[in-house]
């Protein structure tokens, strides 16, 4: 028994981490030619791009950790069951009950590995992307204001700094021209400023100082002195796909998730954000504890399928993820827009997945399984028998 426990763990850890390995290529490749207008507005470096991919990585993960648990249990009792070897070792007395150890204390060290990444590593990655974006756009945004250039990049907007240190970001004799009110023509002239991100709304600042602006709306010039003023643009209006908005929910370590201080404001003043924050709680949760569910749902179904060709086992596992993570997506869109209790709407796929599995080991341990690939092969034998004394 021990043998076999040994042998079956090491086939689930293969192609556990194969399987991670390929999922995370493809997902980061597809979210290459999403963020490549990034990429080519801030004319990264290929360390910089693979810096900021593996920042990603932990996010990505804890999505693909579920599946990838599940095809690596899936597909090792599809081959036992195709090769034969579930019918050899339970002539030998071994029943299925008595294989469960090595695929369940498996999936549970792929849902703590998942809660592992769901507690420190996602916020630490998507802020870390965040922070590096910022700052290799900052730093183009400096480039970008070039000393005594009348910068037009920004619609409706002209700045203009007599000195620009590209390194510390800091200006001197700046005007900055903004009509971007509807109406309204504002000058600023200050003898000195700075230019810096803002990373929690994902804005660059000019922050000039000890400086005046005139303001000239419907025919009347005001006009007002400052210690400081603070000129917000978007990274977008600068650099194409590089907006990045204020931090999202999914960003929050897991203090701030936890944070009911926080929520109670929101739930205030933004009660749609309060919902996500919620929805975000459980997420953190339901994803690691899918490793488990998930597994336990496909050892039947992997019995049932005797005879089925590895590559087609392949794409019937991610039919059935896609099956879960589409109730899954319910559940979230539900949640958010506040039509269901994100407790019932994200754990619900988890539930219904955990008792199919529960009755269809039952119903496998008892030889009462419905041999599909059986029934499907012996119809299209009647068939074609069918047709040929027709």
């Amino acid at each position: 028994m021990n043998l076999l426990q040994r042998r079956l763990f090491m086939e689930h850890a293969k192609t556990f981490f194969l399987s991670m390995a390929v999922l995370l290529l493809f997902i980061l490749m597809g979210r290459a030619l999403q963020l490549r207008d990034m990429l080519l507005g801030l004319e990264l470096s290929i360390w910089d791009t693979l810096r900021l991919f593996g920042y990603l990585s932990p996010f990505f993960l804890l999505i693909i950790c579920p599946i990838a648990c599940m095809l690596s249990v899936f597909l090792t009792f599809l081959r036992m069951s195709t090769d034969r070897e579930l019918v050899a070792l339970k002539a030998g007395g071994v029943s299925l009950y008595q294989m469960l150890p090595a695929p369940l204390f498996f999936s549970l060290l792929c849902t703590l590995f998942g809660f592992w990444i769901s507690v420190y590593w996602q916020a630490w990655g998507m802020g870390h992307f965040r922070s590096e974006v910022l700052d290799i756009a900052s730093s183009s945004a400096r480039v970008v204001v070039q000393p005594g250039v009348f910068n037009k990049d920004v619609p409706d907007m002209v700045m203009f700094a007599r000195k620009v240190d590209p390194v510390n970001g800091t200006l001197a004799g700046v005007m900055v021209e903004d009509r971007r009110a509807a109406g309204t023509t504002m000058t600023i002239l200050a003898p000195d400023g700075s230019l810096d991100a803002d990373y929690e709304n994902g804005e660059l600042i000019f922050l000039l100082k000890n400086g005046r602006s005139y303001t000239e709306k419907d025919n009347s010039l005001s006009i007002m002195g400052f210690q400081e003023y603070a000129v917000r643009l978007s990274f977008d209006s600068l650099f194409q796909g590089v907006d990045m908005g204020p931090v999202k929910p999914k960003e929050y370590t897991w203090q701030r998730l936890y944070d009911t201080q926080n929520e109670l404001e929101l739930q205030k003043t933004d009660p749609r954000m309060a919902r996500k924050i919620v929805v975000e709680r459980h997420k953190r949760h339901v994803f690691p504890i899918a490793c488990m569910v998930l597994c336990i749902f496909v050892i039947p179904i992997a019995t049932s399928f005797q005879g089925l060709k590895q590559q087609t086992g392949v794409l019937m596992a991610l039919l059935l993820f896609l099956m879960y993570y589409s109730l899954l997506m319910l559940g979230i869109s539900l949640g958010e827009s506040g039509e269901l209790n994100p407790a019932i709407g994200l754990w619900v796929p988890n539930v219904v997945f955990l008792l199919l599995g529960i009755y269809g080991m039952r119903l496998a341990a008892q030889e009462r399984m419905p041999r599909i690939t059986e029934y499907w092969n012996s119809r299209r034998g009647r068939k074609k028998k069918k047709e040929d004394k027709a």
